[in-house]
């Protein structure tokens, strides 16, 4: 056996009890954590608080997080890991660069709005902290990636980059999210409809032949 074929037996090993446990506490302490930032808001939930809702220790507490900040990473981390795993499914399956843009926009819409008091309480505590722009922009990068396949297809126009268009759209999607988030009365599903309109928007300047984007 090669050292390679240890290291892959290593890493495919399942987890030990005491590993599983100290996942669990985890899970339970972010789980808590964002029930409490959903009823009470982020600034208003201490870490006290936390810890009693998860049933346990203070101290527990900072045996996985330095502080409470920390969840707020957590929390983009676990948006990211969803939203790729939901577009890994069915994103492939639109035979256009505008019908991947117009899928991915609706995923994110879709998102949110099953996550709307999360995403309320939870999203100008991210900005605050500087997030985004600690954090690696993926979104911009996965956008990009659409956006230079349908350059090369010639579905797009070269007047703009691929990079552009990534990091338009980028904003383009946390500017309606922020507009959203501070009307949270309004209708739920009014977020993924207000992302694919604006969408529209941004395609007919970028699309190679000026259509009318159903």
């Amino acid at each position: 056996m090669s050292p390679t074929d240890t290291a892959a037996d290593q890493a495919a090993a399942p987890l030990g009890r005491r590993e599983r446990n100290k996942l669990k506490v985890k899970e339970r302490l972010y789980d808590a954590a964002m029930t409490l930032f959903a009823e009470q808001g982020y600034n208003e939930t201490s870490i006290d608080e936390i810890a009693e809702r998860a049933d346990v220790a203070r101290g527990t507490f900072f045996n996985y997080f330095q502080r409470k900040e920390d969840l707020l990473g957590a929390w983009g981390e676990k948006r990211r890991d969803s939203l790729l795993a939901t577009l890994g499914v069915e994103h492939d399956t639109a035979d256009s660069a505008v019908g991947r843009l117009r899928y991915s926009m609706a995923a994110l819409g879709r998102m949110n709005e099953g996550q709307q008091q999360e995403t309320a309480a939870l999203l100008m505590a991210w900005v605050r902290a500087g997030r985004p722009l600690l954090e690696a922009p993926y979104l911009a990068d996965l956008l990009a990636r659409i956006a230079a396949e349908g350059i090369q297809r010639g579905e797009f126009g070269n007047r703009f980059t691929a990079r552009q268009i990534g990091n338009a759209l980028r904003d383009l999607y946390l500017g309606t999210l922020y507009r959203w988030c501070g009307a949270p009365d309004g209708d739920t599903e009014q977020l993924t409809a207000e992302l694919l309109t604006t969408l529209d928007l941004i395609l007919e300047g970028i699309l190679a032949t000026p259509a009318v984007v159903s």
